[in-house]
């Protein structure tokens, strides 16, 4: 059986354990860039997560931000 090498990494996300591809090695083209995030954004974000987090994560976090303003 040939081994088969995947270009990048899949990891778990950090709030729901859900697996997906981190392509930090080529940013733009990570799913986590089709989420834009503003600097508040980013930052309430990152006061509760250290590691990566999938889309619909970043997104529910991004709902949540905007709905304590």
């Amino acid at each position: 059986m040939p081994v088969t090498y995947q270009k990048h990494e899949i990891i778990h996300c950090e709030r729901c354990r859900t697996a997906f591809e981190c392509k930090a090695n080529s940013y733009t083209k990570c799913q986590c860039t089709t989420v834009q995030l503003t600097i508040n954004e980013v930052q309430y974000v990152a006061e509760s997560y250290d590691g990566c987090l999938c889309v619909n994560c970043l997104r529910d976090l991004q709902k949540e931000y905007q709905e304590s303003l």
